[in-house]
């Protein structure tokens, strides 16, 4: 990697006031034990793209990245090539799972100094990575558990425009060529871009966390969730969305509450070493049924709901749309039973979502696929479903 000024320093991002507006999810980072391996799974059964790569043979001496993509979903999964990487431990601890929610900003190095003023804690002072064709600077806060918040600014060829249309990533990437990006580009999933991803903190520390996005990042609680309206016989959780200015990004925080068994939150804690981290990434499509039918061909594991919840889900939505004002459910109905999707409406409109088992081993991170037909919620009415659903994988796994 040379470190020399760039051709070009034009940076085609505006300038704001606030240094802390973020402009999009610029990336989310896992560490995995084999980012080889890895990037295979979710190519296979995903459809992202295995775009770019910066190992040992592109001068990436102390870890391995490959850049996945989809639509405007970037994800890098990460690997350590030595035992004295951060990612060495991390991974022995916690298994697979995302390290970083970064964001795109106009100024990395501003927008580190603002959130360091606000109250936060440095996880990577800021430092750019030059070639002759541009430059990207990253730097990092702490949040809650394991993750971290990266600001990524991108000049020259190195700008978030060129790399949604291909081009490098940053300096040491170089494109992939495989036979499995041709198969997708073939059949497309549809995933389009992160609707939102979802944090596990310990029980008692939603409210610290909903003020430390409010003082240090800048954001705004959007929704929330009591025990209330998120419970089962079992186990409830408590949940409360935090949204950054203009809404572009939303991070709900989860904590357990009390019930007779174990929520799927204190399970996810119970996994991760007690340490809290991202539960799950959603991820949007324009169209939940041929995107479901896709993954769930390519060997997607969904979680099952009985046949019971759509004797009565369509009288509570179409009651819903009508009072509000809203069309009916366009999709096809016996279609989205057997697809095994759920549905859910408020007064903006309905939504159609469903949600994988565990990506790994250990019963932690997994996705959603969610459609918007209108409706800004995240399914309250399906939550006690979609609880007793994930109770019974539990009870499967033994800890229930």
């Amino acid at each position: 990697m040379t470190t020399v000024t760039p051709k070009s320093s034009s940076n085609p991002v505006p300038a704001s006031a606030d240094p802390l507006q973020l402009i999009d999810v610029d990336h989310v980072r896992f560490y995995v034990g084999n980012a080889k391996q890895a990037a295979y799974f979710y190519a296979h059964t995903f459809g992202f793209q295995i775009s770019q790569i910066a190992d040992l043979t592109t001068g990436s001496r102390d870890e391995a990245d490959y850049l996945l993509t989809q639509g405007n979903i970037r994800i890098m999964l990460t690997t350590p090539l030595n035992k004295e990487h951060p990612a060495a431990d991390e991974i022995l601890r916690y298994g697979d799972g995302v390290k970083d929610v970064a964001f795109t900003v106009a100024d990395a190095t501003k927008a580190y100094e603002q959130a360091i003023k606000n109250g936060g804690v440095s996880a990577i002072e800021p430092r750019e990575i030059t070639d002759d064709r541009g430059s990207v600077t990253v730097a990092a806060i702490k949040t809650y558990g394991r993750c971290i918040h990266s600001f990524v600014s991108r000049t020259g060829d190195y700008v978030l425009p060129n790399v949604k249309k291909g081009g490098e990533f940053m300096p040491v990437f170089k494109k992939m060529d495989s036979p499995v990006n041709e198969y997708n580009a073939k059949h497309p999933c549809g995933l389009k871009f992160v609707d939102h991803l979802v944090g596990n903190v310990e029980e008692g520390k939603m409210n610290h966390w909903v003020k430390w996005y409010e003082d240090v990042m800048g954001f705004a609680m959007f929704k929330h969730f009591d025990d209330a309206d998120i419970s089962t016989e079992y186990s409830a959780l408590m949940s409360k969305v935090m949204a950054s200015g203009n809404h572009l990004i939303k991070m709900p925080i989860n904590e357990p509450a009390e019930g007779k068994k174990k929520s799927q939150i204190q399970e996810y804690l119970e996994w991760h070493d007690m340490t809290p981290g991202v539960q799950h990434l959603a991820l949007r499509t324009d169209d939940e049924l041929s995107s479901v039918a896709e993954l769930r061909r390519r060997g997607v594991d969904f979680l099952n709901l009985p046949d019971s919840y759509y004797d009565i889900v369509w009288d509570r939505v179409n009651k819903v749309l009508t009072e509000n004002g809203h069309e009916a459910v366009r999709e096809d109905h016996d279609r989205i039973k057997d697809l095994g999707i759920l549905v859910d409406a408020d007064d903006e409109g309905y939504l159609l979502q469903l949600f994988t088992k565990p990506l790994q081993d250990r019963p932690t991170l997994f996705f959603e696929i969610i459609s918007r037909r209108g409706s800004q919620s995240f399914g309250k009415g399906n939550f006690k479903a979609l609880f007793e659903a994930l109770e019974l994988e539990q009870e499967r796994r033994g800890n229930l």
